[in-house]
C-alpha cells in the first residue's frame, strides 16, 4: 500500500513538473522583465531624441526595466521602422512615430510597410512646431528678406533640415513649394550638423524644432524669423507663423510611441498608462515646455485616428504642393 502511495506521489510530482515547464516564461515573469529598446529614426540631440530620453529615464524608474534608446537616422525613418518590425511583438522593442512618418506614405515612392497597419499605437508624447532660423549676423531679418534673397539666385539659396521624411524636412519642402522659389533643401543626419551648416554659411536658412537649438538661440548665435505652427509658439511669441506671413506651409508636428502590430493589448495598455503618468508629471511637463514642445498624450485609438487623418491630410498637401515622390 505504501509503495503504491509513494509511486502515485512520484507520478504526480513528475506530472506537475512537466506542466510547469510547459508554461511560457512570459507567464511566470510579468512584463517587463528585461530591457526595453526604443528606436528613434532621428539622430541624437533632436527634439524627439531629447524628449524620448527623458521619457525612457522615467519609464525605467517606474517599471524597473532598463530603457535603451537607439538612434537610427536616415531614409525617412524606413530603415529604423523596418528594424523594429523584424523584432518580436512582445513590448520589448518600441518605435518613435513622428508626424513625418505620415507623410512618408505619399512622399516615398516605395515603402516596405504600411505605417497605419504595421504598428500598434501606444500614445502621443509631445506636440511641436518647427522654426525657420538664420545666423544671428545674417542680413536676413524677416521671411520677406529671405524670399527676396532667394529669388535673386535660388540655386545658391539653401535650407538645412534633418533627414528626408522628418517633419523638419517636410516643412522645408513645403516652404519651397508654397513660395514657388526653387530653393535647395539640404538634408543632414543630425540637428548638430544643421547648426554647423548654418553657422558656417553653407546654408542660408535652417528649419528645426526649438528644443535642440534653444542654447544657440539663447546665446544669440541664431535667431528665428518664422514658425510652422498653426499658432505662435508660447516660447517665442514675437515670432510670426508662416501662415500669418501669407505662406501656405502650416505644419503642426507630433511625436508618439508605437509597437509592432500584434503586441498584446495588455502590454499596450500598460505602456500607455505609464506614458500618461510620466507626461502628466508637472516637472516633466515643464521640461517639455521649456524645450519648446507641448506635452500631449492620448489613447491608442486616438493616436490611430490621428495617424490616419494625417496620412490623408499629407496626401492632399503633397498633391497641392506638387511635390514629387523620392
Amino acid at each position: 500500500m505504501l509503495r503504491k502511495l509513494a509511486s502515485l506521489v512520484v507520478a504526480l510530482a513528475i506530472g506537475l513538473v512537466s506542466i510547469l515547464s510547459s508554461i511560457p516564461a512570459e507567464a511566470q515573469a510579468p512584463y517587463p522583465n528585461r530591457p526595453i529598446r526604443i528606436v528613434i529614426p532621428f539622430g541624437p540631440g533632436g527634439f524627439a531624441d531629447i524628449t524620448l530620453r527623458l521619457l525612457g529615464q522615467k519609464l525605467t524608474e517606474r517599471t524597473g526595466a532598463q530603457v535603451v534608446i537607439e538612434n537610427r537616422p536616415g531614409a525617412g525613418g524606413v530603415v529604423a521602422a523596418t528594424s523594429v518590425l523584424t523584432s518580436p511583438a512582445d513590448g520589448y522593442t518600441l518605435f518613435v512615430f513622428s508626424s513625418g512618418i505620415a507623410l512618408s506614405k505619399s512622399l516615398l515612392k516605395t515603402m516596405p510597410f504600411d505605417p497605419v497597419t504595421a504598428f500598434a499605437p501606444i500614445s502621443t508624447v509631445a506636440l511641436f512646431d518647427t522654426l525657420v532660423l538664420v545666423r544671428a549676423d545674417s542680413p536676413i531679418k524677416t521671411m520677406k528678406d529671405a524670399l527676396d534673397a532667394a529669388r535673386v539666385d535660388p540655386q545658391k539659396f539653401n535650407i538645412a533640415t534633418i533627414n528626408p521624411g522628418s517633419t523638419q524636412n517636410v516643412t522645408g519642402e513645403l516652404l519651397r513649394a508654397a513660395t514657388g522659389i526653387p530653393m535647395t533643401v539640404v538634408p543632414h543626419r543630425t540637428t548638430g550638423e544643421v547648426l554647423t551648416s548654418l553657422l558656417r554659411g553653407d546654408t542660408q536658412l535652417a528649419v528645426d524644432a526649438l528644443a535642440p537649438l534653444k542654447a544657440a538661440v539663447d546665446e544669440k548665435q541664431i535667431r528665428a524669423i518664422a514658425s510652422s505652427g498653426s499658432k505662435r509658439s508660447p516660447q517665442l511669441p514675437d515670432v510670426p507663423t508662416m501662415r500669418e506671413l501669407g505662406i501656405d506651409a502650416v505644419v503642426d508636428g507630433w511625436n508618439s510611441l508605437v509597437a509592432p502590430a500584434g503586441t498584446p493589448r495588455e502590454i499596450i495598455d500598460f505602456l500607455n498608462g505609464h506614458v500618461r503618468a510620466i507626461v502628466a508629471d508637472p516637472d516633466f511637463a515643464k521640461r517639455m515646455i521649456d524645450l519648446g514642445g507641448q506635452p500631449a498624450t492620448c489613447s491608442p485609438e486616438e493616436l490611430d485616428a490621428r495617424l490616419k487623418s494625417d496620412v490623408d491630410m499629407w496626401a492632399a498637401v503633397v498633391k497641392k504642393a506638387g511635390l514629387s515622390p523620392i
